[in-house]
């Protein structure tokens, strides 16, 4: 497989799913782990939405170190698939870009009058993978295929 089919099998199964795990560092080095819907862009860039005071909102001011993944329920190791990155977050201040992504946010994840006013609370994050691993049992026991992106 070819990095652009990669890259293109990365995504796709990105766009078809909701939820990511993201992973970072609190203020004591132990690890922290916290699901959130996300939104994906083309070139891989993941983006949320949390408050600035939630913890893991916290540790990546910290360190923007962080590592996320995206994986499909499975009951057989047959059906095992899913995506490990790690990269960068970071906060988004350009008004114009948090108002386009808060848009398709709240237009994908369908969300009510009291949510989106929570939105408009909260920051804009996104993350930047430098590294992806993508595996797919259903292809064979433990199938995988490696990606590095460049930061920037």
């Amino acid at each position: 497989m070819n990095r652009a089919e990669a890259i293109a099998t990365i995504s796709a199964f990105l766009k078809n799913q909701s939820t990511l795990a993201l992973a970072t560092v609190a203020a004591d080095g132990s690890p922290r782990v916290t699901p959130l819907f996300y939104l994906l862009e083309d070139d891989l860039r993941m983006y949320w939405f949390s408050s600035a005071s939630s913890e893991h909102s916290r540790s990546l001011r910290r360190n923007p170190a962080a590592a996320v993944t995206v994986y499909r329920p499975a009951e057989r190791w047959r059906e095992i698939r899913g995506v490990q990155m790690r990269g960068a977050a970071s906060v988004i201040g350009d008004r114009a870009r948090r108002r386009s992504i808060a848009e398709a946010y709240a237009e994908r994840f369908q969300l009510g009058k009291v949510l989106q006013a929570g939105i408009a609370r909260s920051s804009l994050y996104v993350f930047e993978p430098s590294w992806i691993r993508y595996i797919d049992n259903s292809r064979r026991f433990g199938y995988r295929f490696e990606v590095r992106i460049a930061c920037g």
